[in-house]
This record gives C-alpha cells, structure tokens and sequence, in this order.
C-alpha cells in the first residue's frame, strides 16, 4: 500500500470541520480542564489544523499568546480566518518535527489529534520537549484507533472491509496500533518528560440522521473519506446502503461516541 494511496492529505479545511472538526472541538475543551494549566502562559498549539485547539485555549486558558503551528497551507488559512485577528495569537506553515519555534520559549506545548499522522513521532515530541521551558508542560491527545473508539469510523470500515477486504490496510485501527495507553506513555517517557498520565476522554457523536452521517465521507478530507470517493460510484452506492443498513436507518438521530487517549507530562 503507498503512502499516497491512504488518503492522509488533510488540507481543505471546511471539509475537515464536517468530518472530523466538530467532534474535536467537544474533546478539547476537556482535555484543557484536565490539564489544569493557569493563565498568562505562552502555548504551542503543534499540528494546529483549522484552529479547534487554539480556539478552546483562548475561551478557557486565558494565554499571553498562542502558536499555532500545521503543515497544511489551508488549514493554516482556515484558522487564520477565524483566529489570526486575536490579539497574541499567530498561525504559521511548519513540521512537527521541525518546529519553527526558539527552544524554552512556551509553557505549555500542546498536539490535538495529529500525532499519528506524523511520520516521526520520536522526532516530533523531542521538539514538543524542546520549545518548552523547564518545568512546562506537553501534553497531546489521539483517537482511540486500535480500540475502535471512533465508532463512526469503525462502522464505516467495517462495512468497507466487507465489501472490499483491501480496505482493512486503510483503516486507522490497524494502521496506528500505537494509539493506546502504554506504548503512548512510553512514547512520551522517551523523550524525557516525567510525571507521565494517560486518560480517556469520550464524547458523543449524534447524527441527525443518516445523511448527516454520511456526507462528510464524501469530502475527501482524510483517510475514510478520500477511500470512498475513490470508488467507482456503483461501489459507493453499494457502500453506502450497506451503512444504512447496519446502523438500522430509521430517519432519525444516529448515536454513537468517541475516545480519546490524553497523556501530559512534565519537561525537565
């Protein structure tokens, strides 16, 4: 399976937000009161996506500055529409695992959903460790993949698999294995924080109904949704009745949930 071939360009930023973006920002704003960080601190928002992230820091941490920071052009222009014109809050184009950032210059480095995407996950926290004064904290979260804690997305690729077994090689579950308490921590305890926890955040997802549910698999943001426009439209039509039917469409809401895997820690 190539790289190309999984779908894991993210750069269109509204059709990000219909997939993914509005249940990220229900986890940030627990993720952050978790984290217990107080105000006047300098973030790093790392892998900043259409800003979901930043957004709850500024509601509820009250920073000096915020950086947010993506490798996407359009996500960078997404969040800077909605966010650039607050006062201390900057977005710039850069790699995780080259941050464009002084060393010792944030407080808190903070990653929303992204790490697993990174192609050095090792290389990307020892920069989060990096830009981080002594004593600050970095702290990230992922979707629980391999625990099929996105439940809209297991059902998605569950019912793919059934039609086409190939698709099992694109799912995230067995693609980022990783995505679970111990070896996250282990990552983390790698690049030399201390004082290292790992916690569940879960959240409601609930559909209107099922083409609520299913359009946003048809945007192409991400790795399930550029899968299934890369079906032949008889294929996805059979995909998609084949979902209809094993989420028992009635014509009314479609209630599932989501886990995440929150770890923070301390730097040296």
């Amino acid at each position: 399976m190539t790289t190309a071939s999984r779908h894991d360009a993210w750069q269109a930023g509204d059709s990000y937000d219909a997939y993914m973006g509005r249940w990220s920002r229900l986890v940030a704003p627990i993720f952050l009161a978790r984290l217990g960080a107080g105000g006047g601190l300098d973030w790093l928002d790392v892998g900043c996506g259409t800003g979901a992230l930043t957004e709850a820091i500024l509601a509820g941490c009250r920073p000096r500055s915020v950086i947010g920071i993506d490798p996407s052009a359009g996500f960078v222009a997404s969040a800077t529409r909605s966010l650039g014109s607050v006062a201390g809050v900057t977005f710039l184009v850069g790699e995780a695992a080259a941050l464009p950032v002084a060393a010792a210059s944030r407080d808190v480095v903070a990653s929303a959903l992204v790490l697993n995407f990174v192609p050095d996950r090792a290389r990307a926290l020892a920069e989060m460790v990096r830009v981080a004064r002594p004593g600050g904290r970095v702290a990230f979260y992922v979707w629980d993949y391999p625990g099929g804690g996105v439940e809209f997305m297991r059902a998605f690729w569950n019912a793919a698999t059934a039609l086409d077994p190939d698709a099992a090689d694109l799912a995230e579950g067995r693609r980022f294995p990783f995505c679970e308490p111990r070896a996250l921590t282990g990552l983390a305890a790698a690049a030399g924080l201390s004082s290292v926890a790992c916690d569940a955040i879960e959240v409601p997802t609930v559909f209107r109904d099922f083409d609520d549910f299913w359009r946003p698999f048809t945007l192409g943001a991400g790795p399930a949704p550029g899968y299934c426009m890369s079906l032949a439209p008889a294929a996805r039509e059979r995909l998609r009745e084949l979902l209809r039917a094993r989420l028992n469409d009635a014509g009314g809401e479609i209630a599932l949930k989501v886990r995440a895997w929150a770890v923070t820690g301390t730097t040296p």
